[in-house]
This record gives C-alpha cells, structure tokens and sequence, in this order.
C-alpha cells in the first residue's frame, strides 16, 4: 500500500551561454601624443604653444578634444617628462610647450647610426 510519487524528470539541460564581450574597436589612426608632437613642430613660435592652440589644433585635425581632456592633458604630461617637449611656461599640463632640440638630435643621431648599420650589413 505504499504508493510512492514519480520521481519528477530532469530538467534539460540548458546549453552554457558563452559571454560575449564586446570588445570595441580599435581606433584607428596616431594616438594623442603624436598629434601634439605634430602640433608643436609645425608651429614657428618661438616661445612655444600654449594649451589652447594646442587644443584647437587638435580640434581643427578632426580630435574631439572635449570629449577627451583627460586623455590630452595625460599625453602632454608624459610627452614632457619623455623628454620630447619642453614647457616654457606654466605647471603641468598648462602653459606653453616647444620641442626639445635635444630629444631631435639625438634622435637624429640614431637614426643616422640605424641608417649606416643597415647599409653596412646588407
């Protein structure tokens, strides 16, 4: 008399979902730095160029420079303690920047040496 209850089926069994991360798409084109860099050696100023005109060459190439500030005042910062620019003016990432003639120099120099040692060999 004992009457016992079905055992209840299994579930199916639910495939496991692969996370799919969305990764977005690399941009595409110089990285900040290098626009600045190129912002800089074309201008003829002597006493360098401010942040502003920096910002507004960089908005007039196309950059979105509101959207990005952070991202520019970073990229000044470590372009000037790489070397590559020497703020004339102000602190930080404010005030005027010109190129080191130093830093072009010597990357002349290995350039030149890089050139002549390739020619060597081959």
């Amino acid at each position: 008399m004992s009457e016992e209850a079905p055992a209840p089926a299994p579930a199916p069994a639910k495939a496991a979902k692969k996370k799919t991360t969305a990764s977005k798409p690399k941009k595409v084109g110089p990285s900040v730095g290098e626009l600045i860099v190129k912002a800089v050696a074309a201008s003829k100023e002597r006493s360098g160029v401010s942040t502003a005109a920096l910002k507004k060459a960089l908005a007039a190439g196309g950059y979105d420079v509101d959207k990005n500030k952070a991202r520019v005042k970073t990229a000044i910062k470590s372009l000037v303690a790489k070397g590559t620019l020497v703020q004339t003016k102000g602190t930080g990432a404010s005030g005027s920047f010109k190129m080191n003639k130093k830093a072009t120099e010597r990357k002349s120099v290995i350039l030149k040496y890089s050139l002549e040692v390739y020619f060597l060999t081959s």
